[in-house]
């Protein structure tokens, strides 16, 4: 049943990811610590897998659609580094319970944050790229800053920072919502691999779970856009902010129950 469950949750996260370019990825942590029994750290890492290749995968289909603008999102990548090496540092002084309750908090955001976009009027996610442009240079600094920042979550928490990235592309540089989402996954995939060059050697990964996880959401992920365009995003958002909060109260009560 566990194994199914990881197919199951790999596949969701897999189609959310790749249609909505983040929010998917920040289940991948909690799904290896609770479905699979790895401890925090493992998990991290093991999601910087899972989520890199996934997000990988799903370029491929934006980029043929002409979604992915690469030139910004290497300017956001690069602004990351520093803050993906110094995340996968701490993640290795962290406790186990700080890096649970710091992911559940992490969840709670992010959760509350969708269900925000989601009840605005007009297409989720979509911003005023009027305003967006007449920011002009200050937009520069607020996206090097929310690129700093992804790349620390990435590489503390093994999430992809989607839900941050994707505003941040809209809000800041007045990407239109597609090309925000294209590279999205690209910044993604970039955070993923220097959180991961900064670990190496020090984490024992389970392939015989990461494998079978990484394969369903990579699946799911090439299938994800054109899922988006069938269903509405508003309620795709809803549902998944839902569960995502539901899953960041339980990664909190049972983490505080165990340790009082």
């Amino acid at each position: 049943m566990t194994f199914a469950w990881i197919l199951l949750l790999g596949a969701i996260i897999g189609v959310v990811l790749g249609g909505m370019g983040g929010g998917g990825a920040t289940l991948t942590v909690p799904a290896l610590v609770y479905l699979a029994g790895q401890d925090a750290q493992d998990a991290t890492t093991g999601s910087l897998i899972i989520v890199g290749v996934t997000a990988l995968a799903a370029v491929v289909g934006h980029a043929r659609a002409g979604a992915v603008r690469w030139r910004i999102g290497a300017q956001f990548a690069l602004a990351g580094i520093g803050g993906a090496v110094l995340g996968s540092a701490l993640n290795q002084l962290a406790s186990t319970r700080f890096l649970i309750l710091s992911c559940a908090a992490l969840l709670l955001v992010s959760g509350a944050l969708m269900l925000r976009h989601a009840r605005r009027p007009g297409p989720v996610g979509v911003g005023d790229t009027a305003t967006a442009k007449r920011a002009g240079a200050g937009a520069v600094g607020r996206v090097a800053g929310a690129g700093v920042a992804v790349g620390f979550l990435t590489g503390f928490l093994g999430v992809g920072g989607g839900f941050v990235i994707v505003p941040a592309l809209v809000l800041a540089v007045g990407l239109p919502m597609n090309a925000a989402v294209g590279t999205s996954l690209l910044i993604i995939a970039a955070n993923c691999a220097t959180a991961l060059a900064a670990r190496t050697g020090v984490a024992d990964l389970d392939w015989m779970v990461i494998g079978p996880f990484a394969a369903a959401a990579m699946s799911a992920a090439l299938g994800g856009r054109r899922l988006a365009a069938l269903v509405p995003q508003r309620t795709v958002t809803r549902a998944f902010a839902t569960l995502t909060l539901v899953v960041a109260g339980y990664m909190a009560v049972r983490t505080l129950a165990l340790s009082s």
